[in-house]
């Protein structure tokens, strides 16, 4: 799944494409259609396909961010302003082109599900091979609460003392570190594959209990966080899977990470083992993290 890096290298490389143009048609494949008629509400939320559709014509992009996981698309329209929140799910991909047929995989050109044409001639479109990403058309943020809970972001002066302070509270002192720092609400941003790398750097066994940590090392491992991610940024992100950036672009960081996916340790030697903590599969090194 996409983590904070590969969100941030999308909304950037998007910015070009998107910013003061005017949405002037939506199109909504069939298989998100079929979804909504049996209850499952794939890709678009909280609004029939037709409707998103209705509403989404005649907003201009004001501008696109990234906060976490999810891109905002600011928007305004001679009604007001409101907000698309985009998340990329497992497979999600944008491609800005002017034709569908300049989408060179084939995996993304048969799974195109959201359409925005633009004013300015290009077509903003959404690939989706599982259809687990989202798109939530808000008046504002606070119409959909999930988004008012997420941690500060790990770069924000304000993230590290609102980490500590959570490293405290009773529901978190016995849960595995691992799970602690992939938790949105404690750092926003950090999933398996940095919070992985982050541990190792650090030495740290991923399922070490929250509360068997000092305050000194929790720290650390905070700024270990906060280092592999501006790390990945500068390097496109991680291109793993079924990720990828803008029309299809890959990032590089894959070629950098020490222990995600690792079958020996960089370090000592030893074979990585495997454990399942907070839903994912965690790697690490039995030898050098305690």
């Amino acid at each position: 799944m996409p983590e904070l890096p590969e969100v941030e290298g999308v909304v950037e490389s998007l910015r070009p494409f998107v910013i003061d143009q005017t949405i002037v048609a939506v199109h909504v494949s069939d298989q998100v259609r079929k979804s909504h008629i049996e209850g499952k509400q794939a890709i678009i939320k909280g609004a029939t396909p037709e409707d998103f559709q209705n509403a989404m014509v005649g907003y201009r992009i004001t501008s696109l961010i990234r906060r976490s996981k999810y891109m905002f698309f600011d928007l305004m329209n001679e009604k007001g302003a409101a907000v698309l929140v985009g998340h990329l799910g497992m497979t999600g991909a944008w491609f800005p082109v002017h034709s569908l047929d300049e989408i060179t995989e084939t995996k993304f050109r048969n799974h195109v599900h959201v359409v925005f044409e633009l004013s300015g001639g290009y077509l903003l479109v959404y690939s989706d091979i599982r259809r687990f990403g989202e798109m939530r058309l808000l008046n504002d943020i606070s119409d959909h609460p999930p988004l008012l809970q997420m941690a500060p972001e790990p770069f924000a002066e304000e993230g590290l003392p609102h980490y500590l302070e959570m490293a405290q509270r009773t529901k978190y002192i016995n849960k595995p570190i691992k799970e602690f720092i992939m938790d949105g609400h404690v750092i926003s941003g950090c999933g398996n594959i940095y919070a992985t790398e982050a541990l190792f750097r650090m030495r740290i066994h991923p399922s070490r209990k929250v509360g068997r940590i000092s305050t000194a090392r929790k720290m650390a491992l905070y700024e270990a966080i906060v280092a592999v991610l501006r790390e990945s940024i500068e390097r496109g992100g991680s291109s793993i899977s079924d990720y990828r950036n803008v029309n299809g672009g890959a990032g590089s960081m894959q070629h950098f990470l020490q222990m995600y996916g690792k079958k020996t340790c960089p370090t000592c030697g030893t074979a990585t083992k495997q454990k399942v903590i907070g839903g994912r599969t965690s790697t690490y090194c039995p030898t050098c993290q305690k």
